[in-house]
């Protein structure tokens, strides 16, 4: 294995001593194993890395934290809610402030520990957050239809999940970005396949290649994107072939399909992004919270310096951030790029060291 690594980042030196790519790493999980394994600083200073919007707690928008507290301060409601959620903050509060006043907020593993526990308790209305990409769309599309055959009336999805393609097209339309190639999503694609990403290439010139989460697996995908933008052939690669399929999971995409619909969706640091959503069909609308109890928001508001946005669309770093490190930790989150397990800003802070934040370096890789 440390003979192939070796081999790859030699490559990756030989070719950019030519080229200069700028590539974005898509998926909130590669994201912390770059930083994890140390991997920026083995590859020259030629190669640009930047973060994407694949985390979903950091690309959920301020005003659905706002609408959840609501329903959360809302008599007889239960939230139930992975736990990254708990610690974003919303325009004036959080889930986790909300829970010290006595607001009943769980963290579950699962939509079916949600349904379990509405199941238990038909006196209280529980309602699942439900957030994420095409990677936990499926789970809540199941348990939707699960309550549904039960008769479970107790039981309600805030939803607010998302599609990756969308976003991915409206960054590849963004002059400022100059993104070369993607490292799309591993997870993501496990699900949908490879096939949604091959407008990239097609339409935009950018090459793509769709990669695990092992360190040669994230190497060997920037080395297959560098071959491509050198010899100027973008297309879609397949790294990841050891799980993910051209064609997808069908299961999986048929019962999204059959419980949700498109919709557009706004995200954090992109805005409305067009058909990027995936909103509960009518034949379902009993089990979506929002359709189910009016929720109304002031204007949503966040603290003016934290720049997530612009980190989420891979235009700025954490460094970059008046209040990273400082006034932003994990302990004290600003920003939700800080909260998340996959945030960019949490990866920052907790793998890299000084000379990694300025310029990624090969200091620690001689090729030969």
């Amino acid at each position: 294995m440390q003979n192939a690594i070796q081999k790859t980042l030699l490559e990756i030196h030989e070719i950019c001593a030519d080229i200069s790519p700028r590539l974005m790493e898509v998926c909130g999980t590669h994201t912390m194993a770059i930083h994890q394994h140390g991997l920026r600083a083995l590859l020259p200073l030629e190669l640009e890395l930047v973060s994407g919007p694949g985390c979903p707690v950091c690309v959920t928008p301020i005003t659905f934290i706002d609408m959840i507290i609501e329903l959360a301060k809302r008599e007889n409601n239960v939230i139930c809610t992975f736990g990254d959620l708990v610690r974003v903050p919303g325009s004036h509060s959080s889930l986790e402030n909300e829970k010290a006043q006595g607001q009943d907020i769980r963290i579950v593993y699962s939509p079916a520990d949600a349904l379990k526990m509405a199941v238990q308790n038909s006196k209280k209305n529980h309602i699942f957050i439900g957030i994420g990409f095409e990677t936990t769309a499926p789970a809540v599309a199941v348990v939707i239809e699960k309550a549904a055959q039960m008769g479970v009336e107790n039981f309600s999805i805030a939803c607010a999940h998302k599609t990756m393609p969308s976003a991915l097209e409206q960054l590849a339309q963004d002059p400022n970005n100059r993104i070369n190639g993607f490292i799309c999503p591993g997870h993501v694609s496990a699900v949908i396949g490879t096939h949604p990403y091959e407008f990239l290439p097609d339409e935009y010139g950018i090459a793509c290649a769709v990669a695990g989460f092992e360190p040669m697996d994230i190497l060997a995908a920037i080395q297959m994107l560098c071959r491509q933008i050198r010899t100027d052939k973008p297309r879609v690669e397949l790294e990841y072939d050891r799980v993910v399929k051209p064609g997808g999971n069908l299961r999986a995409m048929s019962i999204m399909k059959r419980v949700f619909q498109e919709c557009d969706s706004e995200w954090r640091g992109l805005g409305i992004v067009p058909k990027s959503g995936l909103a509960i069909r009518p034949e379902y609308q009993h089990y979506d919270a929002f359709a189910r109890t009016r929720i109304e928001i002031k204007e949503s508001s966040s603290n003016s310096e934290c720049i997530c946005g612009d980190i989420l669309r891979g235009l700025k770093k954490p460094l970059q951030c008046k209040l990273f490190g400082d006034r932003c930790t994990p302990e004290s989150p600003i920003g939700a790029c800080m909260v998340s397990g996959e945030g960019t800003c949490a990866a920052f802070y907790k793998y890299s060291d000084s000379r990694q934040h300025r310029n990624p370096s090969s200091e620690s890789f001689v090729p030969g």
